[in-house]
């Protein structure tokens, strides 16, 4: 007895459909006196605006000359204290607290306002002054019930704790969750930043079509879908590269796109099946030019967005300010790998041997270039934490790439690592359409023999290039990953507004 007067049993939490049931009949009454979702209040402050103009303001100044406010937002608190109550609304832009009279509103409107619930829309005019606290907030003259919020917010615990239901939710997260905002807010940024460094590099913005008759542009699995009225088969846009070359074949000698892209693979914590890139190309450059501009842009975008060039990430502490490391896959191998010998990865019996512990399929045919690439995932990607581009990829996973003019065997191409993650992949273009056209046949020749990921024979390409495609540079960087670094976000998930996820009842 005792043992359960000092631990009482915690009150069950209040039945969600009940609260809905007493909100709706709320919402019954307010029909009955009129339009319940008025549409005819004009905000004219927001909340962040009112603390930076009137932040520094003292008490006496603003009894002196209270300045006029009109806000309007959700109602996230609320205090009842007999004839006069505090609430707190919250805007695009943060909180600004309001204070309720009832020898103001009257006795009528006061105790309506009594009734309306958290969550609810708010509208409020009056005079701003300062508690007793020194909190700024709003003497409200007439405040109003813009909408009725019927659905309750989340309890006590600031916000959604279960990340997928964060994720199922985003409505509310955003509502509750102010990180999750801040996270919003600083993607956004970051498109802006980027899309403001091109334009002031004399690049077009352009967009091209995210429904193609060929799939191209990167190693990936399409989705396809039918177009009724041509009787014929589409696939959304895995890459928009090949159609941004051709724009280059047009004279169009610098462009970008910001542009989404679908692939019908896995879903992990770095993976969703739409994503969003930057792709841009730029004539008579090559794939050392680009690392420059690459390291130049990170570095641009991050005081924009992030405030500084070191950045905090899961743990560990990521330098923009230094150059970029620029190692081979055999010399990255390496230097994060000590057992294994630099000079002995250029061999492939070495790196067939090295590779038996793994559980990677290897093949016959896999020449020197391959057999590194999967040394590389298996044992050193996970670990290029600092920024570092990984140069010399084998020729034969980089069909679109230009060959090395010194060794055939390897192309001009980069991939930029952060956080043990792919960020960027460029290269100095393949424009010679003979090459081209072989490389194609040879990927053709993979899919027939089962390779999903491997790309189509697109003959309407061969052909621009036939025109003649200038020396070009073109690259492709995650915009999503990018996002995930600048705030901090330990899964693509988290800074993708609606995330694609299995349906809620599935198993």
């Amino acid at each position: 007895m005792s043992e359960e007067k000092n631990n009482p049993p915690a009150e069950p939490p209040p039945d969600e459909n009940q609260i809905v049931a007493e909100r709706r009949a709320k919402l019954a009454r307010l029909r009955e006196r009129g339009p319940a979702f008025p549409n005819d209040f004009v905000r004219e402050h927001l909340a962040a605006g009112l603390h930076a103009a009137h932040g520094a303001a003292t008490k006496e100044d603003l009894e002196a000359a209270p300045p006029r406010a009109r806000v309007a937002g959700r109602m996230m608190l609320k205090r009842v204290m007999g004839k006069a109550s505090f609430a707190t609304l919250q805007d695009m832009s943060g909180r600004i607290q309001v204070y309720v009279k009832a020898d103001v509103l009257g006795p009528e409107a006061y105790e309506d306002f009594k009734h309306w619930d958290l969550g609810d829309i708010v509208g409020a005019e009056g005079t701003l002054f300062r508690t007793r606290t020194g909190e700024l907030t709003v003497e409200v003259s007439a405040v109003r019930l813009l909408a009725k919020s019927l659905r309750p917010l989340p309890d006590k615990f600031h916000g959604l704790a279960d990340m997928e239901a964060r994720y199922r939710n985003r409505h509310v997260d955003l509502i509750v969750n102010p990180e999750s905002r801040e996270a919003f807010v600083k993607r956004s940024r970051l498109v802006q930043a980027i899309r403001e460094f091109f334009v002031a590099r004399g690049y077009l913005e352009v967009e091209t079509p995210m429904m193609h008759a060929i799939p191209g542009g990167a190693a990936a699995k399409p989705f396809k879908t039918h177009h009724n009225a041509l009787d014929m088969d589409l696939y959304l846009r895995i890459a928009p590269e090949l159609y941004l070359k051709r724009l280059t074949v047009g004279g169009l000698e610098k462009v970008f796109e910001i542009n989404r892209n679908f692939r019908n693979e896995g879903i992990s914590t770095r993976h969703n099946p739409e994503f969003t890139m930057i792709e841009f190309y730029e004539a008579y450059r090559d794939y050392r030019y680009l690392m420059d501009l690459t390291e130049t842009l990170l570095r641009e975008c991050a005081q924009k967005v992030a405030g500084g060039l070191v950045l905090p990430y899961q743990g560990e502490t990521i330098d923009l300010s230094k150059p970029f490391d620029r190692l081979t896959m055999a010399e990255a191998i390496a230097r994060y790998n000590p057992k294994y010998a630099l000079a002995e990865l250029a061999k492939p019996e070495y790196l067939r041997a090295a590779l038996g512990p793994f559980e990677i399929e290897v093949f016959p045919t896999d020449g020197v270039g391959l057999l590194q690439l999967k040394l590389f995932e298996a044992t050193t990607e996970a670990k290029l934490v600092q920024p570092t581009f990984i140069v010399a990829h084998p020729t034969d996973v980089s069909p679109l790439a230009r060959a090395n003019d010194a060794d055939p065997s390897v192309t001009d191409r980069f991939e930029l690592f952060i956080t043990g993650r792919e960020m960027a992949n460029g290269f100095s273009e393949l424009n010679d359409p003979e090459d081209q056209a072989a490389r194609f046949a040879a990927q053709a020749k993979a899919k027939e023999a089962g390779d999903e990921e491997a790309m189509y024979y697109d003959a309407d390409y061969v052909r621009a290039l036939e025109y003649g495609l200038p020396p070009t540079a073109g690259e492709g960087i995650g915009i999503d990953r990018l996002a995930m670094l600048f705030t901090d976000s330990p899964s693509i998930r988290d800074v993708i507004l609606f995330p694609q996820l299995k349906p809620a009842d599935a198993g």
